[in-house]
């Protein structure tokens, strides 16, 4: 049986899977608590299903791009499960899970997040010949960006704001699909393209898989501390020569 996580936006899901093949999942809305709401959604998941941890054989989990706290809980818990049972770790770009359900249309999927400062998180994936195929690897993009690389008929699916979608249709036209159902969970999909490659004896490394970030997190730099009095004074003393006091 394999778990897959995905964390990577304030819509979570986790599935459960044997060999590819859906056994149960679940999906919600979370704001900003992956944390809090992780481990016991999974859980219930597992009581639903009687299942047990210890019959999971390999864990699948989204890495990005993504929320960045909301990426740091799932490939944890990720890592804390396949370390602690020794299973095999997999990680699968969270915009290939979104555009994978409409593999079958055999249409350039273009799979969409917002990434904040007017960008977008983006990557294209097409079935060729049966075989899934990424055409254009994961990268930030402004929406005019997107309007002159799209020169054919392409599906756009995702967390796509109605304004970029609305900008997309008008600009694109009959080029432009836009997805207007939710696709089914990114969990789903995550276990099955982590069976195709785990099938193919493929896995990540337990300590080198990381978030994939196309933006390096905006952390705020500490203030510096100023010097206390006595510490100016000492460093006045020391800049004019004077000799400090010893005990």
């Amino acid at each position: 049986m394999e778990l897959a996580i995905d964390t990577s936006s304030n819509v979570v899901g986790i599935a459960l899977s044997h060999k590819g093949g859906i056994l149960a999942s679940l999906t919600w809305q979370t704001r900003q608590n992956h944390t809090t709401e992780l481990l016991p959604n999974l859980v219930c998941l597992l009581q639903q299903t009687k299942m047990e941890l210890s019959s999971i054989e390999a864990i699948v989990v989204a890495k990005g791009p993504g929320s960045f706290n909301g990426l740091r809980v799932g490939i944890g818990t990720a890592k804390g499960f396949a370390f602690t049972l020794h299973i095999p770790l997999l990680g699968i770009s969270t915009l290939e899970a979104e555009a994978y359900p409409f593999a079958f249309t055999g249409l350039p999927v273009r799979a969409i997040h917002k990434a904040g400062r007017q960008e977008l998180a983006t990557a294209v994936y097409r079935q060729e010949d049966a075989e899934w195929q990424c055409l254009e690897a994961e990268n930030l993009a402004s929406v005019e960006t997107l309007w002159h690389r799209t020169r054919q008929k392409t599906l756009f699916c995702g967390e796509i704001p109605e304004d970029i979608a609305g900008q997309l249709s008008q600009n694109l036209g009959r080029r432009a699909i836009i997805s207007q159902s939710n696709s089914p969970s990114r969990a789903n999909s995550l276990a099955i393209l982590g069976w195709r490659k785990l099938s193919k004896g493929e896995h990540d490394d337990l300590v080198t898989l990381q978030p994939l970030y196309l933006r390096p997190p905006h952390i705020t730099k500490p203030k510096e501390r100023t010097p206390s009095l006595s510490a100016r004074m000492e460093q006045r003393k020391q800049e004019d020569g004077i000799p400090q006091n010893r005990c």
